[in-house]
């Protein structure tokens, strides 16, 4: 019997027992059924007049230092979609999901940064593992399997209350033994030590597969800033593996993405320069971007360890690189089994706030 899992154009079709659940605000244990019962939210004044059942509890006010449990699901299943929509500081809401019961999170990231918003401004994000829709709509598509539960928090680190619309979308299906688990993880360099590199990913244990990275990427130099090579190490290399060209390159684009000297922004499937953050000539002073390379048809494989480094390069005199130490976000998304390594720490919210 199909499963429901690794859906796609081509399976559509074929019929399932799995069944459909979807967590809301309007529904806080997705039960099946138990959708828009709600008497008490933050729609109640607004619906007095027509009482149960009337967009009573569309969202969640999440007050300043607050952790909201968006859902705790028993499965076995697998999350198929997310929506959320996060009122005030993107980089100070973090996102965290643990599988079957792990004591510590296998994705930790702030919201804006795993949906590609690492820079707290809203761009068009058009990709098959996410989209970003006007005018602040975050969605993904990773799939998410989990066999014993699947717990998903919320916490406000900011100093102001904020409010969340959200939908959590999954089934509740049987999970094939080699279903591996969706990790992400977030790191920081800022400013980025001279002549070192930016680390994504280190001390990951498999096997399991690599397919994505976010950078919010702000340059604190003039001129070109992409001429780094990103490496992954895999399976004891001392020397990278695979080891890409420039930047750019590995984000899909050419040649600075330039067109007649200006960036020119895509937002592709796999690939994209979704964002570019220009300054205004006042306060506003450096160039920001926002990049992400899904390898979804092109998964990096490890069966022992993976570490993935990025170098920061642009140009000085002489037709010699320049080391750049620049301000570098970076989420990585991969699958494996668990346990999974140890995670850095979250900085604080100084260290996690863009300025």
């Amino acid at each position: 019997m199909y499963n429901g899992l690794n859906l796609h154009l081509g399976n559509l079709s074929r019929l399932s027992a799995a069944q459909s659940r979807s967590l809301s605000p309007e529904n806080v244990t997705g039960g099946k059924g138990q959708g828009g019962m709600a008497t008490e939210g933050m729609g109640k004044e607004q619906a007095r007049d027509l009482g149960q059942g009337w967009k009573v509890a569309p969202c969640v006010k999440i007050l300043a230092g607050e952790t909201y449990e968006i859902g705790s699901i028993d499965g076995p299943g697998a999350i198929q979609q997310i929506w959320m929509t996060p009122t005030g500081n993107w980089r100070y809401s973090i996102l965290r999901f643990y599988w079957d019961g792990e004591a510590t999170p296998s994705i930790e990231c702030p919201a804006g940064d795993f949906f590609g918003m690492g820079w707290c401004e809203y761009a068009h994000l058009n990709s098959l593992a996410v989209c970003v829709n006007p005018g602040s709509a975050f969605n993904c598509y990773w799939e998410m399997p989990f066999r014993k539960n699947c717990r998903i928090t919320f916490e406000n680190v900011a100093h102001e209350d904020m409010v969340l619309y959200y939908q959590v979308n999954y089934t509740l299906t049987e999970v094939p033994e080699d279903a591996a688990y969706l990790h992400a993880q977030w790191r920081r360099s800022n400013p980025l030590p001279y002549k070192e590199v930016h680390t994504l990913l280190d001390g990951v244990t498999g096997p399991g597969h690599y397919v994505g990275t976010y950078i919010a990427w702000g340059v604190n130099n003039t001129g070109w800033w992409g001429e780094g090579e990103i490496k992954f190490y895999m399976d004891g290399d001392v020397w990278p593996t695979i080891c890409g060209t420039g930047t750019e390159d590995y984000f899909c684009g050419s040649y600075n993405f330039d067109r007649a000297g200006q960036y020119v922004e895509f937002s592709t499937p796999y690939a994209g320069l979704h964002q570019v953050i220009r300054p205004d000539g006042t306060y506003r002073s450096q160039q920001r971007f926002g990049l992400y390379r899904w390898h979804i048809l092109d998964p990096i494989r490890f069966e022992q360890d993976l570490k993935v480094t990025i170098q920061a390069l642009g140009w000085r005199s002489g037709g010699r690189y320049l080391p750049l130490q620049d301000d570098i976000a970076s989420t990585s998304f991969w699958y494996q089994r668990e346990p999974h390594g140890k995670f850095p720490a979250l900085p604080d919210r100084d260290g996690l706030e863009v300025i």
